[in-house]
């Protein structure tokens, strides 16, 4: 960067990039590219040889997954050859086995953008996470867990089915896998002609046909449906206190994915969302999912306490999320500028491919 006749030389980081396979691999590296003040080389990781972040990063590597043994041995090792400051996890799996191990990673010179292990326990168990909040005196959804097929069914009906909508999810899970609605009222004869198959609604019939001949199932949170807007909160905390929050109507969704959104300024969904990272003292780029019930008052649906699929949007808007944790994983503060929203801003997302030749190399159209 030249001023004058000066020259500034730039911080440099090489940042280790996990999960670059998954939704948001594609926009976090474009924003991390987009930052002017820093410079940066992404080394892509995952344990799929295809993963699409690999073709947008600098270098990429083949990894285990975090459920398998060799996994902190292998990002100790990869940190330490390839002299990584700084390591972002796309991946839920990943984290508290990160986290447990950053003073690990701390002498080899590599920093972490991410929360305490025991924060990270407490919220992504949706359960604890619910029962937290509760405590706190925060509004959460009318909830219980089960573990069983019969406290499962007792619980649709504690909450108000089939009168009301109810839905479950298992209290380990991400994106939308195991989400189900268990509503009375669908209109099933339109579901089966016009919707696509991936929807998530069922019926109590349906749910007792699959669940007959099991004693015990995943543990799982039952809670009230929340029948009104969705919001996916990008938020960026430091060490408990909020900096920035920017929400996004979720407008449509593709598996739990968000495909149409807007920039929201709803000062109502933004004080919920500081109000829950900052009383579960998290840390680095988290993401609130929030919902509004049938009285449309914000109630907390889940978090993910790691850079969401969609952040991008944020981007956009004139936040760049991964961009301002790299900046405060170096202790190098935003400027007024990096923090004014673009209200308003709408997003539409949609297809693009990455091809492979007969060797493995990829490119692109």
């Amino acid at each position: 960067m030249e001023v004058g006749d000066e020259f500034i030389v730039k911080p440099f980081v090489r940042i280790l990039l996990t999960g670059a396979g998954s939704p948001a691999a594609s926009g976090v590296i474009r924003s991390l590219r987009l930052n002017r003040d820093i410079d940066v080389e992404i080394i892509g990781m995952d344990c799929n040889p295809e993963a699409v972040g690999f073709h947008m990063s600098n270098k990429h590597v083949v990894g285990p997954r975090a459920s398998e043994e060799s996994f902190i041995p292998f990002v100790l090792s990869l940190c330490a050859e390839e002299k990584v400051g700084l390591l972002f996890s796309l991946v839920t799996d990943e984290l508290i086995k990160l986290a447990e191990a950053e003073e690990e990673l701390l002498r080899i010179g590599t920093r972490l953008s991410i929360s305490s292990a025991d924060s990270l326990r407490k919220v992504i168990h949706k359960g604890r996470l619910y029962q937290a909040l509760q405590t706190m005196g925060m509004a959460v959804p009318e909830f219980r867990m089960v573990n069983s097929p019969e406290g499962l069914i007792s619980a649709l009906y504690e909450l108000g089915y089939p009168a009301r909508p109810v839905c479950f999810k298992p209290v380990v899970s991400d994106g939308s896998r195991g989400f189900h609605i268990v509503d009375n009222g669908a209109d099933r004869f339109r579901m089966l002609f016009q919707e696509k198959p991936s929807s998530a609604h069922i019926s109590e019939e349906e749910l007792l046909r699959i669940l007959h001949g099991h004693t015990i199932i995943p543990e799982t949170l039952v809670m009230e449906y929340l029948p009104h807007e969705e919001y996916s909160v990008d938020l960026l905390v430091k060490h408990g206190e909020a900096v920035v929050a920017v929400p996004r109507l979720r407008e449509v969704t593709v598996g739990g994915i968000t495909t149409k959104s807007s920039i929201a300024k709803e000062r109502d969904i933004v004080d919920y969302a500081v109000a829950v990272v900052e009383s579960m003292q998290l840390n680095g780029n988290i993401g609130v999912q929030v919902r509004r019930d049938r009285l449309r008052q914000p109630k907390i649906v889940e978090i993910n306490p790691r850079i969401q699929g969609t952040i991008v949007h944020c981007t956009a808007a004139g936040i760049n999320l991964p961009a301002l944790a790299v900046k405060q994983a170096l202790d190098i503060p935003p400027s007024k500028d990096e923090l004014e929203i673009r209200w308003g801003t709408r997003m539409t997302r949609y297809w693009e491919e990455v091809f492979y030749d007969v060797h493995g190399s990829s490119y692109a159209l």
